[in-house]
């Protein structure tokens, strides 16, 4: 604070003024610590969500069928995304140049993706899936290599032999591939949709520069959406009226899994750093595994949830050496 001395009638009385600047910069400062807190709440609600979400699918698999249950669920985000994007970015087109590309992110991060999580869970457990989950990054590691020539260091490279030894146990659970067994072929099948996704990534690179991630969310929901119709034709001998629960597990994947959580994760990564908000997204398949035990009461063998810490330490790896490369370069 500043202390000055004004004239007075009766003299000269002392005046406090406070440094604007420090008040400012205190004021500031309280208003870091409250977005960083809401920041960090955001990706917390982010990896309930999304790690729930898989218990809320294997509920509603088993009276919807999986392909309609993605196509119900998808309709209901898309027309939210839609309401949402018209007001936040009302100018915004696509341009027609870039009509493939969109459509293609969202065959692949949609369509395909939620086609073979869907069926995979139904076939498999909440629990098996949330652990393939951990795949991705390698995945997208391998991928990007393969497409973009993308160099890959001795680091990763160990990594990604780390991740296949880890998620080879956590998809065959007793070390033996049982071609036959409807486990391993939902395990399978979430394979094929951690590739998907990857794919799905790779698509949104360029994209990436010229959107904003709700413009990108938005459109590429819709043409996921509209992929899903003819697929789904193939389950209508199986549409029947479902139950509240299946009616409230669809709402929540659509608004809570699809929706809220996307507008929570993007604020919170605008926020919090990128290796805060990795860790948060490493720990989606502890949360999946949990609610799978204390909700559907399924069961893990061990030597899948050592599989699953194995591709987990694998992805620890990999960002450890991607956060030492940052810090060399600042």
């Amino acid at each position: 604070m500043l202390i000055s001395y004004i004239p007075t009638e009766q003299g000269y009385k002392m005046k406090i003024v406070l440094d604007k600047a420090k008040l400012e910069s205190s004021k500031f400062a309280t208003f870091l610590s409250r977005e960083h807190l809401l920041a960090n709440l955001a990706m917390v609600a982010v990896i309930i969500f999304w790690g729930i979400s898989y218990v809320s699918i294997k509920v509603t698999v088993n009276e919807i069928p999986p392909i309609t249950m993605g196509l119900i669920r998808f309709a209901i985000a898309s027309l939210t995304l839609v309401i949402i994007l018209r007001r936040v970015e009302p100018q915004t087109k696509l341009a027609k140049s870039d009509l493939p590309k969109m459509l293609l992110g969202g065959i692949f991060g949609i369509t395909l993706y939620f086609i073979f999580e869907n069926i995979g869970v139904k076939l498999s457990t909440a629990t098996n899936a949330s652990l393939i989950v951990t795949v991705v990054p390698i995945i997208t590691i391998i991928l990007d290599a393969l497409f973009f020539q993308t160099r890959i260091s001795f680091m990763k490279l160990t990594g990604v032999i780390i991740a296949v030894c880890g998620s080879y146990l956590a998809v065959t659970g007793n070390g033996k591939a049982e071609l036959n067994s409807d486990h391993f072929n939902g395990n399978m099948l979430m394979i094929c949709a951690m590739l998907s996704w990857a794919l799905f990534t790779l698509v949104n690179k360029s994209l990436q520069k010229k959107y904003s991630g709700l413009f990108l969310t938005t459109y590429q929901t819709i043409f996921g959406t509209l992929c899903f119709i003819p697929f789904s034709l193939y389950e209508y001998k199986e549409w029947k009226l479902f139950s509240p629960i299946a009616l409230g597990n669809i709402l929540f994947l659509a608004f809570f899994c699809s929706v809220g959580g996307y507008l929570l994760y993007t604020y919170a990564l605008k926020r919090l750093d990128v290796a805060l908000t990795t860790i948060y997204l490493n720990l989606i398949p502890v949360v999946g595994v949990l609610s799978g035990y204390l909700i559907l009461k399924e069961s893990v063998l061990p030597i899948q949830l050592i599989g699953g810490l194995i591709t987990l330490f694998a992805i620890v790896i990999v960002n450890f050496e991607l956060l030492t490369l940052q810090h060399r370069r600042e």
